[in-house]
């Protein structure tokens, strides 16, 4: 559900003419033919902004995937939880290499020795709770309306050892997300959903954007995502976010989510210092820095957004540094598609 996705994306590689294919939609009908239902595109190069759409947004319905359909964002989701962290980073609130001790006292076995900044890197240890949840085939039926507390999956977490001491390695673990909205809630006195509104969807003007809760439903225009169960695919768009949480729940556009990407690289939203360590990975071989995903494309431009999967939809959204080129899709799952090939993908926008 929230694991590391790999980057399907959509990229324009150069603007066609009327002699060449157009790039943006053969990779959009290729996701398609590889599994997919439905994908949209959103590419942006240089303030020229395109969208491309492919498949169908329902089953058994002729009707087009809306280039301005919502959707389940998934683990993109942990962009915004970790902005919300770093402004409080920067108001004095909250000290990056704290322990979580410090602030959730009695939270986690080895709260004395997480940091905030291992959680925001995935460096904390913490087993993923999401690998004691039924998210795949017909275990998903029986969870999928479910509400389900943040402490509740942190228990799930903590049952288990860590998978590795405190800061000695990278793991991504949608656990660290949950205990950082727990953080922004005793911090804030407030939802982690009420201060994403008020600190970025609300300044930033997303006004498809949204924090569900437990609502079940995509309010507006949306495509549908499906799973494979017992051989026939199911459609699983309507389910209890709470499952992701601060760690994958939020429904947006994506060009609300070109607003925000737009908005961080442009310094909008956290100071410069703090956006530097965002974007910054611990290490040459690891390639997250703190809540964003930090990868080298092939011509060695460090690119960063992140992806995001929650069953139905997966979701990517990146930026180059200057926020020039941007990149944003949504892929309403089938029977596919296979992921395999879209680093070189990313490699070819962003080195174009």
């Amino acid at each position: 559900m929230l694991t590391a996705v790999p980057m399907v994306l959509a990229a324009s590689l150069l603007a066609p003419n009327a002699a060449a294919p157009d790039p943006v939609r053969t990779l959009a009908q290729e996701i398609v033919a590889s599994g997919a239902t439905g994908v949209q595109i959103r590419t942006v190069h240089d303030g020229h902004s395109r969208s491309v759409t492919a498949g169908v947004s329902e089953l058994d319905s002729r009707r087009p995937v809306s280039p301005t359909g919502r959707f389940r964002i998934g683990s993109a989701t942990k962009m915004f939880a970790s902005t919300v962290v770093l402004q409080l980073v920067a108001e004095h609130r909250i000290q990056l290499d704290a322990p979580v001790e410090h602030y959730l006292p009695g939270l986690l076995p080895h709260g004395k020795q997480i940091t905030v900044r291992m959680l925001l890197q995935h460096t904390s240890g913490l087993y993923d709770y999401t690998d004691a949840l039924p998210l795949l085939g017909p275990g998903l039926e029986k969870i999928r309306y479910q509400h389900r507390s943040p402490e509740s999956m942190v228990a799930l977490s903590t049952a288990k050892p860590l998978d590795f001491p405190p800061g000695s390695k990278h793991s991504y673990s949608n656990t660290n997300f949950i205990v950082l909205g727990m953080l922004i809630e005793r911090t804030t006195g407030h939802a982690w959903g009420t201060e994403a509104a008020h600190r970025i969807l609300r300044p930033l003007g997303l006004h498809h954007t949204s924090v569900p809760g437990d609502r079940t439903g995509i309010p507006g225009p949306h495509a549908h995502g499906y799973q494979e169960m017992n051989g026939k695919l199911v459609d699983v768009t309507d389910l209890n976010p709470s499952m992701a949480w601060a760690a994958g729940e939020i429904i947006s556009t994506t060009a609300d989510l070109d607003k925000f990407v737009r908005a961080l690289a442009a310094g909008r939203l956290v100071p410069p210092d703090l956006l530097k360590q965002m974007t910054t990975p611990r290490s040459a071989t690891e390639e997250y820095g703190l809540g964003l995903r930090t990868p080298t494309t092939t011509c060695g431009v460090r690119v960063f957004g992140h992806t995001g999967g929650i069953p139905g939809f997966q979701t990517v959204a990146f930026t180059s540094p200057d926020g020039k080129r941007r990149v944003e899709a949504s892929v309403t799952l089938g029977r596919g598609p296979n992921f395999d090939w879209t680093r070189a993908v990313l490699d070819k926008f962003f080195c174009s």
